[in-house]
């Protein structure tokens, strides 16, 4: 029963990961207004600068999203720690540029101070738990490279997060601002104290 549960979580987990990595793609189609940039200004939308900000880092995301939930397969790593190693080189890449393009749009964030708050602390903490896990895996340290990538990824999943509870909150409050300045904050805090649960009860050192 625990094995078909786990198999079940694992799957969702993987669905869930490789659709929304693959969200982006959308842009390409949808007009400039649709979706989240419907709440941006025309001004913020010609910004040349922001553009590249925003599509960097939904870009690179969702390459992130798509190659970084293969890093927690323990039969891909058995098979192939080749594969292992290089899609782990491709998200750690990724991650660099989304996250330092998603702290510098969070500084645009729609709502003012308190959603931009969130999602440059956000960004900050993605840069901060990858490059902690690609230099603890460059000094031959696993227990602290497994660790960090446990948050890394928890913060990589906010995207994922963020739009099933966007569209929850919205209905709940019956206005999308109010919604948007919560899951500023909602997408990845619990992931992080989910993050830190699982690290905890693998016996991961972080220290």
């Amino acid at each position: 029963m625990g094995r078909t549960r786990n198999k079940i979580a694992w799957i969702v987990f993987a669905t869930l990961a490789i659709s929304i990595g693959l969200y982006p793609a959308m842009y390409l189609i949808m007009p400039q207004d649709a979706g989240l940039l419907a709440s941006k200004s025309s001004e913020i939308l010609t910004n040349v600068v922001w553009q590249i900000g925003f599509y960097g880092h939904i870009s690179f995301g969702g390459l992130a999203l798509l190659t970084g939930w293969s890093q927690f397969s323990k039969k891909i790593r058995a098979k192939n720690l080749q594969l292992h190693r290089n899609l782990g080189k491709i998200y750690v890449f990724s991650v660099l540029i989304s996250g330092v393009c998603g702290v510098y749009i969070g500084f645009f964030a729609t709502g003012g101070f308190i959603p931009a708050l969130g999602f440059i602390l956000l960004g900050l903490v993605w840069l901060f738990t990858t490059g902690k896990a690609y230099l603890a895996i460059k000094r031959g340290d696993l227990s602290l490279h497994q660790g960090m990538m446990i948050y890394s990824y928890a913060a990589c999943f906010a995207a994922v997060t963020l739009r099933i509870w966007l569209p929850l909150l919205t209905m709940a409050f019956g206005e999308f601002l109010i919604a948007y300045k919560i899951v500023a904050w909602l997408c990845w805090v619990p992931n992080i104290i989910f993050a830190h649960l699982w690290v905890r009860r693998k016996g991961l050192t972080i220290d």
